[in-house]
């Protein structure tokens, strides 16, 4: 077999087989020997000759396979062995070759390059710590100064709130003084009023009593304890009441004169009433008697009485003739006493009619009757829809202020009850998209009574156009108002002064306001509130 042949390396380096020789020589060694195994004759059981070479060769090829991996991990083993042979020989001081050296260079390079960096390091977290203990204290002192700061503010703002609570309690002091003050000043008024028609009731006892009517002091009498009665148990309706001018007071011994001779003589403060609502006292006609049955003397036209006396004496004639027909029993019996009054002015012919349709006076059975009798005579209106109220405000003995009022736009709103989206009332306006139409609603209705077009009520779709017109026309009341049927009722529901609300009273009791409005959940219904409440605004009063 031919020797297989080694390549030397120069001394120093590491000696590496020639692997291409080597495969040379034992793929001739293979040769050779598969020639002989041919030749031999214990070969030839065993297969053909092909098969025992490609088997041979197969396995001659692992085996060198085999060694070629085994010479290369001792090459390596070796290598490294080397190498830390180097090191080794290089940290105790041992002169080493010029390989040895330039690895003990690299090694030392990276060892310096590793000590610069953990002191680099070491450095960074010293200064780290000088920064972090000099954040601590900056942060520290800002927050000192903050704290400082904060209880500084806290203390003006303690301070300043001090002040504003002390001026809020001064201002609200204020205005409960004021308020007390106005109720005071109210309460005076309402006792000096009673005081001087008591005082005018004793006046006129004391002339009954120098004249020995014997009657007309028992009238006087009863004049007395009724206006008593109503002094303690009259309620605050009577705030509303207006005196009398001077110009009727000195007709009093005069009235006092036929009121006694026609039977009516504890009515004399209603026909002081009628004359101030028909003349305040004023002219040659002070009771407005010229067009009655009962003037005898002259024409049957206005203010053609030339005589005061006669004129009274007319009055109290038809004024009697009405309370009598009316069936009043007394100078308390509120609702007949309307009845009658409303009979003065239209005519007996109403009274009966009134009862027999509604059983008595109502709001809107006097606007009824007027406008029946207007259409009839065709003329424009016929006497005063409102007449009772407006001779009531100068009636010190009745409750007057309670379901007086204007009836027929109170009628007129009970019918759109349950209307929902108010497209009636918005579109009538002239807008062609909802809007909030509560304003609307209470326009629509002025608008069927006729009130728009007589400049009694505006035209308008905001709450503010309404309370500018009634403030103009002096016909506005605060809150406190105790309203008549007929009336405005504006609401600010936020309390803020600002109104957005409106609606019609229907009545009042005394203690709660009824009323229809439109646009209340986007409906026309009724609600109720207290009498002065906080979310009642104010008051319109048409004088219708």
């Amino acid at each position: 077999m031919p020797e297989i042949k080694t390549r030397q390396v120069r001394k120093g380096t590491i000696k590496s087989l020639d692997r291409a020789a080597a495969m040379t020589c034992r793929l001739k060694d293979v040769q050779t020997r598969t020639k002989d195994l041919i030749d031999d004759p214990r070969t030839r059981s065993s297969g053909s000759p092909d098969e025992y070479a490609s088997n041979r060769i197969t396995g001659m090829a692992q085996d060198a396979g085999t060694d070629a991996v085994y010479m290369a991990e001792r090459t390596a083993a070796w290598a490294e062995g080397k190498i830390r042979y180097a090191v080794s020989h290089a940290q105790d001081g041992v002169p080493a070759s010029p390989v040895r050296t330039q690895g003990f260079i690299r090694f030392r390079k990276r060892q310096l390059a590793e000590k610069q960096q953990i002191a680099g390091r070491q450095r960074s977290l010293r200064n780290y710590g000088s920064r972090e203990k000099s954040i601590r204290n900056f942060a520290n002192s800002r927050q000192l100064a903050r704290t400082k700061g904060k209880e500084k503010a806290i203390r003006e703002f303690a301070r300043q709130r001090t002040v504003v609570d002390s001026r809020k309690k001064s201002l609200q002091s204020v205005r409960i003084t004021k308020r007390a003050a106005r109720r005071t000043g109210r309460m005076v008024q309402r006792t000096a009023r009673r005081l001087r028609d008591l005082i005018r009731s004793a006046k006129a006892m004391i002339e009954a009593i120098s004249a020995g009517g014997i009657v007309c002091l028992v009238t006087v009498l009863v004049c007395i304890l009724f206006g008593a009665a109503f002094y303690f148990f009259g309620d605050d309706s009577s705030a509303n009441y207006t005196p009398v001018s001077p110009e009727v007071e000195a007709y009093s011994a005069v009235i006092f004169k036929y009121a006694g001779q026609y039977g009516i003589g504890e009515y004399t403060e209603l026909i002081k009433a009628v004359m101030m609502q028909e003349s305040g006292g004023k002219g040659t006609d002070p009771m407005q008697a010229s067009e009655s049955g009962y003037n005898k003397k002259y024409p049957h036209s206005p203010n053609s009485i030339k005589d005061p006396e006669y004129s009274i004496k007319c009055g109290v004639q038809a004024l009697a003739a009405s309370l009598k027909e009316a069936k009043c029993k007394n100078p308390m019996d509120m609702d007949r006493i309307r009845l009658a009054l409303q009979g003065y002015n239209y005519g007996n012919g109403y009274i009966s009619w009134a009862i027999a349709r509604d059983g008595g006076y109502t709001v809107e059975n006097a606007s009824d009757f007027s406008d029946m009798q207007a259409k009839k005579h065709g003329w424009k209106s016929y006497g005063d829809k409102q007449y009772p109220a407006h001779v009531l405000r100068y009636y010190p003995y009745g409750n007057y202020n309670y379901g007086i009022g204007n009836g027929k736009i109170v009628s007129v709103a009970a019918r759109q009850i349950g209307n929902k989206g108010g497209q009636k009332f918005w579109s009538w306006y002239g807008f062609h998209s909802r809007v909030e139409w509560c304003a609307c609603f209470v326009s629509w209705c002025s608008d069927q009574c006729g009130y728009i077009k007589a400049g009694i009520m505006p035209k308008s779709a905001g709450v503010g156009g309404m309370i500018s017109f009634y403030k103009n026309k002096h016909q506005w009341q605060t809150r406190s108002y105790k309203p008549s049927a007929g009336d405005v009722i504006f609401f600010d529901w936020g309390s803020d002064g600002s109104p957005d609300h409106v609606g019609l009273v229907e009545k009042c009791d005394g203690r709660t306001v009824y009323t229809i409005e439109g646009n209340s959940s986007d409906t026309c219904r009724r609600r109720s509130y207290p009498v002065g409440g906080r979310q009642i605004y104010g008051y319109g009063v048409p004088k219708y």
